[in-house]
């Protein structure tokens, strides 16, 4: 995995630096965008579709790793409701949260098939004990076995329960090999450059814009009243219940 540059700083509030980005993959070609578009205009989605490419269509959020939708929803809730709605394809939602957490969780027929998380210490509001591994790694077979890649489980699952050291390596890397292994469209990891061109991707001009799931004048007003209020909101948490320390601590002496 390549190694970005060390010592950047975090930025004013106090959190590390590092992109945070979603995306919904469909695995579909462009007749599904009618209908992909009219879910996301009810649930005034913020965001961009993408042309299918390779087979997959790309919804991706604004902001990062946020609520990009009504009812709260982040891009895996609304990844959900995109593939209850498209029955017949496999869809993925892929986040990542300021280079420090990647979640990936896939459904087939409207039923959810793996979920994965590679820090769960890593969401906001995290308790101190939650432990930071790796969660769902043996969806690997799964989530290979739905992008039509059933021979690359093994090395799927070893990228999933790889323990990334953050000083070192951004998740963004793991997933930039996991989309390749999977043949899905690996410009995603550059999303953090919209609303500017995507380097190595499509420009932004290719892409269909949803302002809280308008793309006409009303909705760039509509949007950003709505915008500042989802910018204080954070979405679900990818694995509800994480593991936690099973340790001594917090074990007075009487106790023994």
């Amino acid at each position: 995995m390549a190694i970005p540059p060390l010592g950047v700083p975090g930025d004013p509030d106090g959190e590390p630096a590092g992109d945070s980005y979603g995306g919904v993959l469909i695995a579909s070609g462009d007749e599904a965008l009618a209908a992909v578009l009219e879910v996301l205009r009810g649930i005034r989605f913020s965001g961009w579709v993408a042309p299918a490419q390779g087979g997959w269509l790309v919804v991706l959020g604004d902001p990062g790793a946020g609520v990009v939708a009504s009812d709260r929803r982040g891009i895996i809730e609304v990844g959900e409701l995109l593939a209850g709605r498209m029955p017949e394809a496999s869809a993925f939602a892929v986040r990542v949260r300021r280079d420090r957490q990647l979640s990936i969780v896939a459904w087939q027929a409207g039923e959810e098939r793996g979920r994965y998380c590679s820090d769960p210490s890593q969401e906001p509001g995290a308790e101190d004990d939650v432990l930071g591994e790796p969660v769902g790694a043996y969806s690997a077979a799964d989530f290979a076995e739905l992008a039509a890649r059933p021979d690359a489980a093994e090395e799927l699952t070893e990228m999933l329960e790889e323990e990334l050291d953050p000083d070192s390596v951004f998740e963004s890397e793991r997933l930039r090999g996991i989309l390749r292994l999977l043949g899905m469209p690996d410009w995603l990891v550059a999303a953090g450059a919209l609303p500017h061109d995507i380097p190595t991707g499509p420009r932004a001009s290719e892409l269909t814009r949803l302002r809280a799931g308008a793309t006409s004048g009303p909705g760039i007003l509509r949007s950003a009243f709505v915008r500042g209020l989802r910018r204080r909101r954070t979405p679900a948490p990818t694995i509800a219940d994480p593991p936690r320390n099973g340790g001594m601590d917090g074990l007075e002496p009487w106790m023994f």
